[in-house]
């Protein structure tokens, strides 16, 4: 008898931020629960979450998730009022609640949200501190990622010559 496949995937991933790499220069990461409401975490399951414009702000000392959207279900309770952009709020220790803010305040730091994914039953959010890229600084990101290909390329061919 043949097994039978799964209906869940393998990949923990709920959703990424795939710009923020290219228009911040990210350096220190960090990981954070989420405190969610029971129709948000039947709209993650189904797959209705954008990150692509949010960002994490720090207001008396708790951490907030700003700009993120999570779709409500067309079955969600009538007697629950589901705001897709409210602010959630993460979880995370003093320790690095001091250490963000002290970067944020000071040195001018910005927090992106990179990754949505799930830690066994629980939803986590990848985040980075981060500077703004300029943009002569993303063309000689692309420039130097389009030289390390055509490198990797010649090298190849050079190789395969011999």
């Amino acid at each position: 008898m043949a097994k039978k496949k799964s209906k869940s995937s393998n990949s923990n991933t709920i959703a990424l931020n795939k710009k923020a790499r290219h228009n911040y220069s990210l350096t220190d990461k960090f990981e954070g629960g989420m405190s969610l409401q029971g129709w948000e975490i039947k709209s993650i399951r189904s797959g209705k979450v954008n990150i692509s414009d949010c960002y994490v702000h720090i207001k008396d000392n708790e951490a907030y998730l700003l700009g993120a959207e999570i779709m409500p279900l067309n079955a969600a309770s009538s007697h629950v009022v589901c705001d897709p952009n409210r602010d959630r709020k993460l979880l995370l220790n003093r320790r690095e609640l001091d250490k963000l803010s002290a970067a944020v305040d000071r040195d001018g730091y910005s927090l992106i949200a990179t990754a949505m994914y799930w830690k066994q039953c629980w939803v986590k959010l990848e985040f980075y501190l981060g500077k703004g890229k300029k943009d002569h600084d993303k063309r000689s990101a692309i420039k130097d990622r389009e030289w390390a290909v055509d490198k990797g390329r010649l090298m190849k061919n050079k190789n395969l010559d011999r």
